[in-house]
């Protein structure tokens, strides 16, 4: 295994299609990665502090450990294995700006795509060092797929209007990214510990309160990187890793810290949701970006009745017109990969043809039943530039979990991991330019019960309330009745991670009501009959 792993980091830019392509392998991987496995007694005492302490395993968190240096004492924070985050689940790629001149347009993309919400300096600085954090992967080993030639290769996906998406794996960039992190990071990891609690007072964020081993803990950190990722836990139908769910968004609001933007929940077009699994099997936008059309059981590519770029418009009218047409025409909407010769498809896409292989489909001559799935959360934890929390000394944020505003109201296909490279390294850099504020505050352990009998008939009772009522078509009616919902149950005894999940679910509801005017993945639409 580890002979492997050192082929993979043998500095070489490009990669191949099939390597590391399967979950077992990188699970068997990841679990004898000495980060994580040679700290199990790093909880032994009361309390331990520690310079910076990352909640979070995805890109944003691991590449932010990777740019710490060794000096410093660090803790990564997860709350499964490591490999349990969206970042693992990613399929289409990372994108850059191809090339110097390459930015402008990519800015005007992103704007696009956003649809006049964007935050046009965090774009602007997220275009900027798009090609500078690629570099550092490449020069730290990490290969991007090539052609024979070596030459990176670079995709398309819908509302970019050139190819810049680099991808590794075919369909496993994800994959890829995630494993050269974990093997390069030297600071210690704890897993299957869940954050419940930051430890601020007057201003200043002091550590983190978890659970870990069936005991409540408290670590002390002088600075802390929120990492932790979006809230698809909240959604029935959804393509999350199952610790997203919200839980530190909730936390933040019961501390005043302003979320921004929770209206703004994007959900992913093709996605096959007919299996027994939380988290629904995504179909890349990438199959879309090379061929691959949506139809109905007619063969009928319906998507240009409602936008003349058909498969490549943005996601959130894919999914608007996939929701509608489905319900208009009464019809079951597939998506067909017909164009695609054997081979290449699965070499291109290597994940998505085990996986659906395995449920009996014959990829790509047979057709996949889709339905639109909640995917990323655009809105999140109000950031700067610099991944700071405003008003709260040594909080940072980064990745999904924030809202740098760099999306605004519809995330352009493959920004995500960009973004949590980008605003990771930049955690980094405000935490290295800080001078020393040691927060020497002693905080007492909650006795707030976690989960009390009853709590998960009530967590799916909010799956399905958030996506009949808080997904892809929404209603005043339907918000409402929502928010009512959510306040009821609110008021009833629960526990305590219930209670941020329904903080959380809360704020996306107030903000879908607070916006009255249909814009990007927020649609909402006076008496419709959903």
């Amino acid at each position: 295994m580890f002979g492997e792993a050192e082929f993979l980091l043998d500095g070489s830019i490009c990669g191949t299609h099939s390597f590391y392509s399967s979950y077992s392998v990188l699970a068997d991987a990841a679990i004898k990665l000495p980060p994580i496995t040679k700290n199990r007694s790093l909880m032994k005492a009361h309390a331990v502090r520690y310079d910076v302490i990352i909640v979070g395993s995805g890109i944003a968190g691991l590449y932010a450990a990777l740019n710490l240096p060794k000096s410093l004492k660090v803790l990564l924070i997860n709350k499964s294995y490591p490999w349990e985050c969206n970042t693992y689940y990613a399929q289409g790629g990372v994108t850059t700006a191809y090339d110097d001149t390459d930015i402008v347009l990519h800015i005007s993309d992103t704007l696009d795509a956003g649809a006049g919400l964007c935050n046009a300096d965090a774009v602007k600085f997220m275009s900027q060092h798009s090609q500078e954090v690629i570099r550092d992967l490449i020069e730290r080993g990490f290969r991007f797929d090539c052609d024979e030639e070596g030459n990176l290769l670079y995709t398309k996906e819908a509302a970019h209007s050139r190819s810049r998406i680099l991808h590794a794996g075919g369909d496993a960039t994800g994959r890829h990214l995630h494993y050269f992190l974990l093997t390069n990071i030297s600071h210690p990891m704890l897993s299957n510990a869940t954050v419940t609690d930051l430890l601020i007072r007057e201003g200043q964020c002091c550590g983190v309160e978890v659970m870990t081993e069936e005991k409540r803990k408290l670590i002390y950190a002088d600075h802390v990187i929120i990492a932790s990722g979006g809230v698809g836990s909240l959604y029935e139908y959804h393509t999350n890793a199952h610790t997203i769910s919200g839980d530190v968004h909730g936390i933040c609001i019961e501390h005043g810290i302003p979320l921004e933007s929770m209206e703004m929940m994007q959900f992913h077009p093709t996605v096959f949701v007919a299996n027994s699994w939380a988290r629904k099997l995504l179909l890349t936008e990438a199959l879309r970006g090379e061929g691959a059309h949506v139809v109905d059981e007619n063969g009928y590519r319906f998507l240009f009745e409602y936008d003349p770029r058909g498969e490549l418009a943005p996601r959130d009218i894919v999914s608007r017109a996939i929701f509608d047409y489905k319900k208009r025409a009464s019809k079951q909407v597939y998506l067909s990969c017909e164009n695609f010769e054997v081979e290449y498809f699965k070499e291109r896409f290597p994940n998505i043809y085990k996986s659906l292989s395995e449920l009996g489909f014959q990829l790509p001559k047979e057709r996949v039943p889709i339905s639109p799935a909640f995917h990323y959360a655009i809105g999140g934890i109000k950031s700067d530039l610099d991944a700071r929390v405003p008003g709260i000394k040594g909080l940072y944020v980064a990745g999904e979990a924030a809202c740098t505003g760099v999306h605004g109201a519809n995330r352009l296909a493959s920004n995500s991991l960009l973004e949590g490279l980008v605003f990771a390294s930049k955690a980094v850099q405000s935490i290295l330019e800080t001078p020393i504020q040691s927060c020497e505050r002693v905080f007492d352990v909650s006795d707030e019960v976690l989960e009390l009998e009853g709590d998960k008939d009530k967590k799916d009772a909010l799956r399905h309330i958030m996506w009949d009522n808080v997904s892809i078509v929404r209603t005043p009616e339907g918000l409402l009745y929502a928010k009512e919902a959510v306040e009821a149950m609110l008021r009833e005894k629960i526990g305590r991670l219930l209670k941020l999940r329904l903080l959380s679910a809360r704020a996306i509801i107030e903000g879908a009501l607070n916006r009255d005017e249909s814009i990007g993945v927020h649609f909402i639409t006076q008496g419709m009959d959903k």
